[in-house]
């Protein structure tokens, strides 16, 4: 009986000395439980309020009267992902929003929402703009059928989305930014980190489909970048995405684009003197309203010209619906998260083939003489002589 008290308490002393030297030889263990961890950060970095270890955003912007659509695309966005990693929301209108509105996305998220109203000079005919001349534009458009075509607003809001949104004094503090809209649908569960993932890997833009632009919108955008090319030569990177904006070096547009009402990208790109020169330029011209010009081609231009071509990022993953294209992952074990049917995603259609042509360019390692070729192609581009269409 004494034997074995004695036993037990010898193997309680060599246990605790076990312990203090294992401490000892693992340096200073913390107490409690080790930290749940989310695409490889601590969760709590992604409580309302904490500091996330990406400055970022969903950006929206929304009418008062869009509000239940709002809400349905802050239902999917919340369940698929951001439930979890709890990003804030940037809430921009021309006008005020109502109390409704504000209470009623509020109430969809337990992130911090934002509510700003765009400036009047934002959302405006610049003094350059001849009224008149506009009004009669869009009367063509109309008769031709264009989409849109006697849409002021959506020539403002296009505008806006050019030039104009990343300068809003609520995103001063935001590094990165995700566009959502009203009625969109994201059918697959997103289970990391996209602004993560493209802050440690260097990437500036990030899409998930990208099309062909309507010409009959944009018949003088591509003479107009080629103009700016040709004044700022430097503003084109010799190995880019030029080849994916035109099948003929330069010559003309293919009308490729990236499908702006979902994209994720760094809003330095936008700030960069660079793409101020460039907005400014085509501000200038007058498009936005002689003509439809749209942000979509005005970011894809400049994301293709001034970025590498693997600071651009395809989230083949992310499942995204916008009626009417989808974009819906293709692989066994991204469907095992969807609900969406990869056979009807838009990279199979001809209209939405410029998405998979942006992975297949050329990238860090293009050889010499294609980097030759590509340099000769923007030589050709800011050549103003060149005809202009499409292929």
């Amino acid at each position: 009986m004494h034997f074995n008290c004695g036993f037990a308490l010898l193997n309680v002393l060599v246990g605790v000395l076990l312990a203090l030297l294992a401490r000892q030889r693992a340096g200073s263990v913390p107490e409690g439980p080790a930290p749940v961890l989310l695409d490889g950060v601590d969760v709590a970095a992604y409580q309302p309020g904490a500091a996330r270890p990406v400055r970022a955003a969903f950006v929206v912007l929304v009418r008062n009267s869009e509000l239940h659509g709002m809400k349905r695309a802050m239902r999917q966005v919340e369940d698929r992902f951001n439930s979890r990693f709890n990003y804030p929301y940037v809430f921009l209108n021309d006008v005020p929003f109502t109390d409704e509105f504000k209470a009623g996305t509020a109430a969809m998220t337990k992130a911090n929402v934002s509510f700003g109203t765009i400036p009047h000079e934002h959302w405006s005919y610049p003094a350059w703009i001849n009224q008149t001349y506009a009004r009669e534009c869009r009367e063509d458009m109309h008769r031709r059928g264009v989409f849109y075509a006697l849409s002021e607003s959506y020539r403002h809001m296009c505008r806006f989305n050019s030039g104009f949104f990343f300068r809003h004094p609520l995103l001063a503090d935001v590094d990165y930014y995700w566009r959502i809209e009203p009625d969109v649908e994201y059918p697959c569960d997103i289970t990391y980190d996209p602004f993560l993932f493209m802050h440690r890997r260097g990437i500036k833009y990030g899409y998930t489909i990208a099309l062909h632009e309507y010409p009959e919108t944009i018949p003088t955008l591509w003479a107009t970048v080629k103009e700016f090319v040709a004044q700022r030569p430097g503003f084109v990177r010799h190995v880019n995405g030029y080849r994916w904006l035109s099948g003929d070096g330069g010559a003309t547009y293919n009308g490729c684009h990236f499908w702006s009402n979902f994209e994720i990208g760094a809003l330095a790109v936008f700030r960069s003197e660079e793409y101020l020169a460039y907005f400014e330029h085509l501000d200038r011209a007058g498009g936005f309203f002689y003509e439809r010009w749209g942000d979509a081609p005005v970011h894809s231009i400049a994301a293709a010209l001034l970025l590498a071509k693997d600071e651009v990022h395809w989230f083949h993953d992310i499942g995204y619906y916008h009626n009417p294209w989808l974009n819906c992952p293709q692989d066994a074990a991204a469907q095992a998260r969807c609900h969406c049917d990869p056979s009807k995603s838009a990279e199979h259609h001809y209209w939405a083939s410029c998405t998979r042509e942006w992975p297949a360019l050329p990238g860090p390692n293009t050889t010499a003489s294609e980097q030759a070729a590509i340099g000769h192609g923007v030589e050709r581009m800011a050549s103003p002589g060149r005809t202009l269409g499409f292929r």
